[in-house]
């Protein structure tokens, strides 16, 4: 089970992005926002996810680096295909995953959200092990912050349908949220 202190989960770790800034005074959490994210395209392992959430992309190694190379983006939270967790923002900040979105006519989630990866694509099955990780952190956010409920768990197509597809018709969702308290 995971837990979360000072905004942190315990069992993750933690490599800070420069790519957050403050949420809004007195907003909380509300929304959580699955991504699939993997580096270069259907490729998976290597530190290529983490160096471009720090800005440190070598766009030497692959020729698809070149387009993302001035992106300045982040996740609070990563999952690799072995289930293992990275977080790159604390809870409790506005991490840059959501861009241009809009839930229920709020828009920037960015500034309500959390913002989960799954190294992964929008066509290839994610694993086990990244299902039971994902629970179980899903089930330690909605306890840590209450504006979190299963109704309010999208993924990043939901939120910017004209623009986004992931986490992709590789992920199902019953699974998942079913699997959840």
């Amino acid at each position: 089970m995971f837990t979360v202190t000072d905004h942190r989960v315990d069992q993750a770790d933690f490599i800070q992005s420069p790519n957050f800034s403050d949420r809004p005074e007195e907003v909380e959490p509300s929304l959580l926002v699955i991504h699939n994210i993997s580096l270069p395209p259907g490729e998976f392992g290597g530190p290529f996810i983490i160096d471009f959430f720090q800005n440190k992309l070598d766009i030497s190694k692959h020729s698809f680096f070149e387009e993302i190379a001035d992106l300045q983006v982040s996740s609070h939270l990563f999952v690799d295909r072995e289930g293992h967790l990275i977080q790159f923002v604390d809870l409790n900040k506005k991490a840059w995953h959501a861009g241009i979105s809009e839930f229920e006519g709020q828009k920037e989630c960015n500034d309500f959200s959390i913002g989960i990866e799954l190294e992964g694509t929008d066509t290839d099955s994610y694993s086990d092990k990244q299902y039971l990780s994902l629970i179980n952190l899903t089930n330690c956010l909605m306890e840590t912050y209450p504006g979190i409920s299963t109704e309010r768990i999208v993924g990043h197509s939901d939120i910017a349908p004209s623009r986004k597809t992931d986490p992709g018709e590789s992920f199902d969702w019953n699974r998942y949220k079913n699997s959840l308290d």
